[in-house]
């Protein structure tokens, strides 16, 4: 009964075009039944067939209509003889009105006329003559409206592109162009990502978690007084996964979840930003509790008064303002909580982060080696591996990456081995993967003389050498003289996941970068623009010692790091030309010890540097063990697990690569 009640209501909705298309229907109708339409042509004659016509009797009555046109009206006995039969007028629908006969047009009016007269006079006739002016007013009338119906229909559907796109929806039309953009998801939506899919980031997850809990069971909190937080807000670098735990809050929380980006409120009309907060929160309220999600919030909440100076009213501010009122204001609403996400908190308006508006600032970091553990075996799920892949090991081969990156690999790895026809994807393809998305693409092909070959081969084997003898340096993973994306040589290194930094381990790192160069020194007496990132990384280094992390002896424990982000916006310097001139020297000072020191190292141990960098040029990619052979174990050994899994796993890589580099060959002779 309720399914025949529920097909009942469903009546068709009334749509405007139904309108215009009645009334255009109308207007046809009108000009059917005023004779314009309908009616079957008379027959066609000319003037001397008329005259003829008129001089035997046949004619009642002429109509000349406008002065151009003559109707022919023939009477009852002449419709009835051999020569007219088939001129009886019919017509379409019925009409009160006679019908012509004959019709014709003529020329001179005057002459016609004199015709007519002179004929009717001879014969001694009665025929009626009559002089009629017919208009179409409706045709005229539409013809005068359909310039601005054109202009009208024109104007509507370029509105209609400018707010948002033809068709329904908020924005569409162009008096919804206030109205917010925001997808709703609700407990009819089916959104699949939960909590189960966000790996890692635990302290993250957990507060959200609690939120989600906060719309779910209310009295548990506020039981005690407590209240429900008005907004949170996830802060993070790019792709630690700061939108995957809103879709996450989405897929969990049952109230509706109303998602949207900080971009949706930017309008090119005044005042459309301010509008559509307002209809985001009107909305949010209406059906609250609920959730609101604003992604990269950055777009309006930049702080206010800052690169504006043309003191001129600023859109983007009445937004963040608007949104500030609504947040927080004075008739706000506590059922509503807003997420947000940023990468660049630093710029946000301080009103905007203080407690009250967001009153958590949930920080989502880059993650650690037990975390990616979880996020690849997350993105692993929908992949074929082989069945010994160990997932330890693809996390400790890829310190620094986030989320998004994590996911990229596991792409990268099943496209690589797809390409070489494997039927799962093993622990090489996930290594060359992480190759090719750091370096880039291998180019075997790319043209490239001896001498500089010899040269890339020295240069890589000086970074291994300084990195081997080193203490604090990063372990190697391999090196290669395989041109790979803007570069012709590449070395792989393991760094030590560390949270704090000190001096002697930056100038460590600092020498090894520099052991490319000082080895084309040693080697060549010469040196080459092969060193640009090499320089590019130490003098950003040398810097951040003297001006951020205050490590500088000669400038002392200050810095010139400001974590607002103000110093962006000012023209000065907050240091003396004097301080700039001690900076810029002991900048210079650190980087050339660090090279004299390099210098020495491979001075002392040029043999061996030589050694290494023929057998680099002989087999161009070489890993850890090679290194041993010719220099011996390494001394230092305080970074244990990584190189132990290393050791277990050179003696495959190698042969696969080499096995690779020969299928390349074949494929390329075929070629």
């Amino acid at each position: 009964m309720a399914k025949e009640n529920k097909n009942i209501n469903k009546k068709p909705k009334m749509n405007p075009y139904w309108i215009y298309g009645i009334i255009i229907a109308v207007f046809f109708g009108i000009q059917i039944f005023s004779g314009g339409f309908g009616a079957s042509d008379a027959k066609t004659t000319t003037p001397a067939q008329f005259i003829d016509y008129l001089q035997k009797g046949d004619v009642a009555k002429i109509e000349i209509v406008n002065k151009r046109e003559a109707k022919v009206y023939l009477t009852d006995k002449a419709q009835q003889t051999e020569t007219h039969k088939g001129t009886k007028p019919t017509s379409i629908f019925p009409t009160v009105t006679p019908m012509p006969n004959y019709q014709f047009e003529f020329g001179d009016l005057q002459l016609f006329q004199e015709d007519i007269a002179k004929t009717i006079k001879e014969n001694n006739l009665n025929t009626e003559v009559k002089y009629v002016t017919e208009s179409n007013a409706w045709g005229e009338l539409l013809l005068s409206l359909l310039p601005f119906v054109l202009i009208i229909g024109i104007w509507i559907f370029i509105m209609r592109r400018m707010s948002g796109g033809a068709g329904g929806g908020a924005g569409g039309q162009i008096f919804n162009i206030g109205k917010s953009k925001a997808k709703l998801f609700d407990e009819n939506t089916d959104v699949k990502t939960s909590f189960r899919d966000v790996a890692g980031l635990e302290g993250a997850k957990e507060e959200v978690q609690e939120i989600v809990d906060f719309l779910k069971f209310p009295d548990k909190y506020t039981s005690l007084g407590g209240k429900i937080p008005k907004g949170a807000l996830l802060v993070g670098p790019p792709g630690t996964g700061k939108t995957l735990l809103a879709k996450a809050v989405a897929g969990e929380a049952k109230v509706p979840f109303f998602s949207l980006s900080g971009s949706d409120f930017v309008e090119m009309f005044v005042g459309v930003g301010a509008s559509r907060v307002r209809d985001l929160f009107k909305q949010a309220k209406e059906k609250s509790p609920s959730i609101i999600f604003i992604d990269e919030i950055d777009a309006i909440g930049r702080a206010r008064g800052k690169n504006n100076f043309s003191g001129s009213n600023d859109e983007r501010e009445n937004t963040l303002n608007q949104l500030l009122t609504e947040m927080d204001g004075f008739g706000t609403n506590t059922n509503v909580i807003v997420l947000a996400a940023t990468n660049r908190a630093d710029v946000l308006d301080k009103a905007l982060m203080r407690a009250g508006r967001f009153d958590r600032q949930i920080f989502v970091d880059l993650p650690d080696i037990r975390e990616r553990k979880e996020i690849f075996e997350v993105h692993l799920r929908p992949i074929k591996k082989a069945e010994d892949l160990d997932i330890d090991f693809l996390s400790r081969q890829t310190p620094g990456f986030s989320g998004a990156d994590i996911a990229n690999v596991c792409n990268e790895a099943a496209l690589i081995a797809a390409r070489k026809g494997k039927k799962a994807v093993n622990k090489q393809d996930f290594l060359d993967a992480v190759d090719r998305i750091i370096g880039g693409l291998e180019k075997k092909n790319k043209i490239i003389t001896p001498d500089e070959k010899r040269a890339v081969a020295f240069h890589e084997a000086g970074h291994a050498t300084i990195s081997w003898m080193l203490e604090h340096a990063a372990p190697l993973v391999k090196v290669t003289i395989v041109p790979r994306g803007r570069s012709l040589g590449a070395a792989w290194y393991l760094p030590e996941e560390r949270l704090i930094v000190r001096p002697e381990q930056m100038l460590d790192e600092m020498c090894a970068a520099l052991g490319g160069r000082a080895a084309e020194k040693v080697i060549f007496n010469k040196i080459s623009t092969g060193a640009l990132s090499d320089l590019e990384k130490v003098t950003k280094q040398a810097r951040a010692m003297v001006t951020i992390y205050g490590l500088s002896d000669k400038v002392g424990n200050l810095t010139y790091y400001d974590s607002s982000g103000q110093n962006e916006y000012g023209f000065t310097k907050p240091y003396s030309e004097r301080t700039a001139e001690l900076i810029d020297k002991e900048i210079s000072d650190i980087i050339e010890e660090q090279y004299q020191r390099a210098i020495a190292l491979l001075e002392e141990h040029k043999d061996k540097l030589t050694t290494l960098a023929e057998v680099l040029l002989e087999k161009e990619v070489i890993f850890k063990d090679n290194l041993e052979k010719i220099f011996g174990k390494r001394p230092y050994a305080t970074y244990e697990h990584p190189d132990d899994v290393i050791n277990d796993t050179e003696t495959s890589q190698k042969e696969e690569v080499k096995d690779e580099t020969e299928e390349e060959v074949k494929d390329d002779l075929l070629k």
